[in-house]
């Protein structure tokens, strides 16, 4: 769910009162270094990997049960998992007493908003995969909440209490809950009133250090675990942008999230369109092909994408398919689903939904070494079953940065465009 970016612009379209909607020039923020699953040396951080699809698995699961209270039902082949818990060997580094447990994922793609009237600004990680708003609240006294922007409710006017309450538990035993309100929430000048949100005031320790104060959910609100609109949706109906949809640039400098339309200055030739399964909640394209040279070791599944997920994740079997293709790889990991292959020669990699092959980079797709000096590297898709049965695969930002990508409520689609 979350990674560190050195440098985050969220630029928007802006509704002016009576007047044509403008683009506002954009918001740049300042973050701290990016740290991933590879370590300084160039090798692979097993460790912190472990506890990267810990929090994915549990990710997910939370979510299916959001699903499951909301609609009724899960998709055929969906399941309800326990959730996974931290190894006792590696669970002094999860509670945030090493440095890092800042692993909350790898990479957050961060940016600023603001909540209540005057404004109270927070950094909120911005994530495809949830659908619900948490910042820490002036009532969160732990450890956790130390160094981050805290929301106090009695110095909003437009704040509202509501009935219910707002809890998600991770795998440690920790949680994240706390109280339901309303109130104005501000995106670089976009503006959603009324807006339901929780201010949480027990904050899991898997939070701890990390630069975000809190999360801004950009799915569907099928998975809110809040059962209420996310962000994005209620400025959609509150008629403040252009157009029904945002759009991702992911990078190590210069990323961008675009609100209400797409920055056509970050991509050449048109944006790709593919119908989404609008069962799940998930922006989730189906008809999906891997590429691996001239092969296509696994086709027809569906694909959830994931801002909020730093690698790439498939069915195990699936994913036992897709390195059979890939020449010299071997089983890294076989109860965490990482493979290795010879870091001399690397894959050429990409997925298809029907059109354009949409490759990652060799960069993008190498974990690292297995250890300093091998020629062994680990490979950015690993084996999981998360509960989304056996035809549905995570793209998290191993795949998103090698493109621009485009989420668009208007066509039910997700789109992916040839990054300028």
């Amino acid at each position: 769910m979350f990674c560190k970016a050195t440098l985050v612009s969220v630029a928007l379209a802006l509704l002016a009162t009576a007047s044509p909607v403008v683009h506002a020039p954009g918001v740049s923020v300042a973050l701290g270094e990016r740290s991933t699953l590879t370590r300084a040396d160039g090798t692979f951080d097993h460790e912190k990997a472990v506890l990267h699809n810990i929090k994915t698995h549990n990710k997910y699961q939370k979510n299916l049960r959001n699903l499951l209270a909301n609609k009724g039902s899960l998709p055929e082949g969906w399941e309800i998992k326990e959730f996974r818990t931290v190894p006792a060997s590696l669970q002094k580094r999860a509670t945030g007493s090493d440095p890092l447990t800042d692993q909350d994922d790898d990479e957050e793609w961060t940016g600023s908003a603001s909540i209540g009237t005057p404004s109270q600004s927070f950094v909120v990680d911005f994530d495809t995969g949830s659908s619900d708003l948490w910042v820490p609240s002036s009532s969160c006294t732990s450890s956790t909440c130390s160094g981050k922007h805290k929301y106090q409710a009695s110095s909003s006017s437009t704040s509202s209490k509501k009935s219910g309450t707002f809890s998600i538990e991770y795998g440690d035993g920790s949680t994240v809950s706390g109280p339901v309100y309303t109130d104005t929430v501000t995106v670089a000048g976009l503006i959603a009133t009324s807006q339901y949100f929780s201010p949480v005031t027990t904050l899991s320790s898997e939070f701890q250090g990390d630069p975000a104060d809190g999360i801004l959910g950009l799915a569907f609100p099928a998975i809110s675990n809040l059962q209420q609109d996310p962000v994005f949706n209620t400025l959609i109906d509150q008629g403040k942008v252009s157009a029904s949809e945002f759009a991702f640039k992911l990078a190590s400098s210069g990323s961008e999230l675009f609100l209400g339309g797409t920055d056509t200055s970050l991509y050449t030739g048109s944006v790709e369109f593919h119908s989404i399964d609008t069962s799940s909640g998930f922006w989730q394209p189906t008809g999906a092909k891997s590429v691996v040279g001239s092969k296509n070791p696994n086709t027809d599944f569906e694909t959830v994408i994931d801002s909020g997920t730093t690698i790439m994740y498939g069915p195990p079997s699936a994913v036992k398919t897709f390195y059979a293709a890939v020449s010299g790889s071997k089983l890294y990991d076989s109860e965490e689903g990482y493979y290795s292959y010879p870091c001399n020669s690397p894959p050429t990699v990409g997925f298809s939904w029907g059109g354009k092959t949409w490759d990652v980079t060799s960069a993008n797709f190498n974990l690292g070494e297995t250890e300093s000096g091998s020629s062994e590297c680990v490979g950015a898709l690993a084996g999981q079953d998360v509960g989304l049965g056996d035809n549905v695969w995570l793209l998290g930002d191993s795949f998103m940065k090698n493109v621009y990508t485009v989420f668009s409520f208007d066509q039910n689609a997700v789109g992916f465009a040839t990054l300028a």
